[in-house]
């Protein structure tokens, strides 16, 4: 927060330097889809940078949120979205073999992106509302796995298999911290392992192939394991300081795929190295430690529970797109906020962070009232 008798009071009470952490992600961003384009910023960058400057606007109209309205409406909210979800399924836009996408002519809506925001703030608003003594029964998990199955369902359905996985991460997450006895984990979470070779026959094909892939990429390099081979090369060629800027072959001569999308760490650790690719961790590590600091002096047990649920949406983004481009996750779809292109993720993440900056404001406001 900034205190200047110049700024006026609601701009001087946002969290600046949080803003200004996400914008220097966000500008590192543009800086790499900038060299991903071969030193132009079209198609991507320009995109990229408008988008992000609508949805940082959408975040400080979000700040100014109270907390009640938001318990107000997540339900309704998330009613809806689960309503547009089983309409993607029936009548859905069908791009890139999956269908997704709402078509409502002057856009094309993504409901599952607003599903992992939901579904932190559905579950948390579950629990405030269920008494603390019920918190250890039975009462306490049913309705949640409803909550997070129907979603996650409908989201692998289309099929995604990622953004289902995130939702369902996102959720138990919130169950967890609500206080959930560990037995109610321990016992699906062995009958979802003793149950993975059946699983993994229902799975399609592409994804079974990419499980494949992860287990042994060196089988089909120039095949399947393709596009992780080669995230392996460009990262380990950037060595510790990278071959420099707008000198990446990996990415400019189109061995890389996707390189401005889900590998889009994979370009920027080749052109920038090892230092490169630490900042930006290190980074993210400080907008996670940023919320986890909002969950922690949190008041309520809604608020809590929603910025630990919302911080685990972020943390799901960072976590499972590094593990993926390293080879050490298979190979799922997650873009890299605010590094990889498209305005699905940044809108996401937008979304969470202003939510967060919503409770956060609520906190300061709090204290100097007490």
């Amino acid at each position: 927060m900034i205190s200047s008798a110049i700024i006026p009071q609601p701009l001087a009470r946002l969290p600046w330097r949080l803003i200004f952490l996400i914008s220097g992600i966000g500008l590192f961003g543009l800086i790499n889809l900038y060299s991903a384009a071969g030193g132009s910023i079209e198609p991507w960058a320009l995109r990229q940078g408008m988008a992000f400057g609508m949805f940082l606007s959408l975040a400080v109209v979000l700040s100014n949120v109270r907390e009640a309205t938001i318990k107000q409406v997540t339900l309704p909210v998330y009613l809806t979205i689960v309503v547009m979800l089983i309409l993607v399924d029936m009548l859905g836009f069908v791009g890139k073999g999956a269908q997704r996408w709402l078509d409502l002519g002057f856009i094309r809506l993504q409901p599952s992106e607003f599903m992992k925001p939901a579904i932190a703030l559905t579950l948390a608003r579950f629990y405030d509302l269920l008494p603390a003594g019920d918190t250890r029964t039975f009462r306490a998990v049913w309705p949640a796995a409803a909550l997070i199955g129907v979603p996650a369902g409908l989201v692998i359905l289309q099929p995604d298999l990622g953004t289902g996985l995130m939702v369902c991460f996102a959720g138990v997450t919130v169950m967890f911290l609500a206080g959930v006895q560990l037995r109610w984990f321990l016992v699906p979470g062995t009958i979802v392992a003793a149950s993975i070779p059946v699983i993994y026959h229902f799975l399609h094909g592409y994804q079974r192939k990419r499980i494949d892939t992860f287990l042994n990429p060196e089988n089909d390099p120039l095949g399947s394991g393709y596009h992780i081979t080669q995230s392996k090369i460009a990262i380990g060629s950037g060595g510790l300081f990278g071959k420099g800027f707008l000198q990446g072959s990996q990415s400019h001569l189109q061995y890389l795929p996707e390189g401005h999308t889900d590998f889009a760490f994979a370009t920027l650790a080749e052109e920038w190295g090892m230092f490169g690719g630490t900042v930006v961790i290190l980074a993210y590590l400080m907008v996670l430690r940023w919320c986890l600091g909002v969950a922690a002096r949190a008041p309520t047990r809604f608020a809590r529970l929603s910025c630990a649920g919302l911080t685990a949406v972020l943390f799901s983004y960072f976590a499972i797109n590094l593990l993926m481009v390293m080879g050490l996750a298979p190979v799922v779809g997650i873009p890299l906020p605010l590094i990889s292109y498209g305005g699905s993720a940044v809108m996401t993440v937008m979304i969470c962070l202003g939510l967060l900056m919503s409770f956060e404001r609520q906190q300061r406001t709090t204290s100097r009232l007490s």
